[in-house]
């Protein structure tokens, strides 16, 4: 089903107005079904580790609408990233060293942050509204299998956030989630998810 632009633009402005006042979204992603926030405020971080009863630990990933939306991040992006991300044939998530500017509760123990540049229509145009990274985490309690579209999303995910995007709600194609490479400072990189 296809929405038209006024109704993405609508959903989008609700959302922003969530996130700018501190709460927490579900929404559509390029991958699965996304719970997120202003990843740079970190009570509305903590909020999203509180409802999947994730440990703080273990770092969420963030979208953006563009590759100079990541530089403004991270302190460095090694030119490996850009040939990674053109030649990604599925949505491919970066796990990029010495993260900045977010929210200090989203950055791994070892100063690194996953950015993922977005080219789903929702989702980047959320991500370029607020002009900030937007948390993407699966839309589950931790250590459940991530929903692959949202009629498989709990009542207590649902009931957690606090505002549903009503888009892509009907929506039943099953999308898988992304690749998740790590870069290293020396320019290597590891695959941790195919």
């Amino acid at each position: 089903m296809e929405y038209d632009d006024k109704i993405l633009v609508e959903e989008v402005k609700k959302a922003v107005k969530v996130m700018k006042e501190g709460g927490i979204i579900l929404y559509p992603t390029d991958t699965v079904w996304g719970i997120g926030c202003d990843a740079t405020n970190a009570t509305a971080v903590a909020k999203i580790y509180a409802l999947k009863r994730r440990e703080d630990s273990k770092s969420m990933l963030c979208l953006v609408d563009s590759m100079a939306r990541v530089a403004q991040y991270v302190a460095e992006i090694p030119e490996i990233a850009y040939d990674l991300a053109e030649l990604a044939d599925k949505p491919i998530t970066i796990i990029y060293p010495d993260a900045k500017g977010v929210a200090q509760n989203l950055i791994a123990e070892d100063g690194s942050l996953g950015m993922r540049v977005t080219s789903e229509k929702f989702s980047k145009y959320l991500c370029g509204a607020l002009g900030k990274p937007v948390v993407s985490t699966s839309a589950n309690i931790s250590g459940q299998p991530a929903a692959a579209c949202f009629p498989e999303i709990s009542d207590e995910i649902k009931n957690g956030v606090d505002h549903i995007v009503d888009f892509r709600r009907s929506d039943r194609e099953k999308k898988e989630p992304s690749s998740i490479i790590k870069l290293e400072k020396n320019g290597t990189f590891v695959l941790l998810r195919k």
